[in-house]
């Protein structure tokens, strides 16, 4: 009674027959099924990072942003380079020295500037000159290359995620005029990542805009910097690291193999009807 029940019946080997044709199809269907395994499972081992916009500040524990700047300016000595910074706040630094280094290159022609600082949660600004030194050059040359401008945390080894975390990275500015300025426009998004082990960083995305300009006042032509204007924008995109549910997993496999035993079915299944059609009309007895 109970075989009644049994939706999968048998068909008895003496009805059944192997053909050379089903035995290809039957290997790559293994074969192919055992590619999307892995693949699958490769897939399913690794997290996805999604993301969502937040309106809300998401450091409120800090009224400040940690920033990193490394340039090489190749035409410029150390000894007249600092740095200045300015916000909406009336801070007002000229020559900032904490956490600065400068390296002679070029047989001390040029110098390596490297500086780590806070900046207020205002718009305001940043800026290289020769404005905190006591004695000028005769011929300022502002020409340089940027190998990073960071805001906020750096997102940390093997973090990959589609985003402006960067942008300034090796850009190329030594082509440019000798006396000019050269005025960088950034726009900070703040944003979140947290891992799948629940630790939260806060890197800051940017974009910006760039010009070049020679600058005159009522002296004269004006001493040459690379400034940094930035302003921050009130969106936060938040990125999660999540691992997806076994039981997807599990339907994909399912879908995989069944789907491919189906598919490989019908394609046995017509190629033999086809032969066997053939066959009969060989033997003229197709009617």
């Amino acid at each position: 009674l109970c075989c009644r029940f049994d939706v999968y019946r048998k068909v008895p080997k003496d009805l059944s027959q192997a053909t050379t044709t089903g035995a290809v199809i039957s290997i790559c269907s293994v074969i192919f099924i055992v590619f999307l395994f892995l693949s699958e499972l490769a897939l399913f081992i690794s997290h996805e990072v999604v993301s969502e916009l937040t309106v809300e500040d998401p450091v409120k524990h800090s009224e400040k942003i940690p920033v990193f700047v490394n340039i090489t300016l190749p035409k410029m000595k150390c000894e007249y380079l600092g740095l200045d910074i300015q916000d909406d706040m009336g801070r007002h630094e000229v020559g900032f020295q904490d956490n600065t280094q400068k390296e002679e290159i070029n047989e001390g022609a040029g110098c390596r500037f490297e500086s780590h600082f806070m900046i207020n949660k205002v718009p305001g600004n940043f800026h290289v000159s020769t404005h905190s030194s006591q004695s000028q050059p005769d011929d300022p040359d502002m020409s340089h290359t940027i190998h990073k401008v960071r805001f906020g945390m750096d997102l940390g080894e093997g973090k990959s995620v589609a985003g402006s975390f960067n942008p300034l990275e090796n850009v190329d500015k030594t082509k440019g005029q000798s006396f000019a300025t050269h005025d960088y426009i950034v726009k900070i998004v703040p944003s979140v990542y947290e891992d799948s082990s629940g630790n939260i960083r806060f890197p800051y995305q940017y974009t910006y805009s760039y010009r070049e300009v020679v600058q005159f006042g009522h002296g004269g032509r004006m001493m040459p910097a690379i400034w940094f204007r930035y302003d921050l924008s009130p969106i936060t995109v938040r990125y999660k690291e999540k691992w997806k549910p076994f039981y997807t997993f599990l339907t994909t496999i399912c879908a995989i193999v069944g789907g491919t035993f189906t598919v490989a079915g019908i394609i046995d299944s017509c190629i033999f009807t086809a032969s066997e059609v053939f066959k009969k009309a060989e033997l003229g007895k197709l009617t």
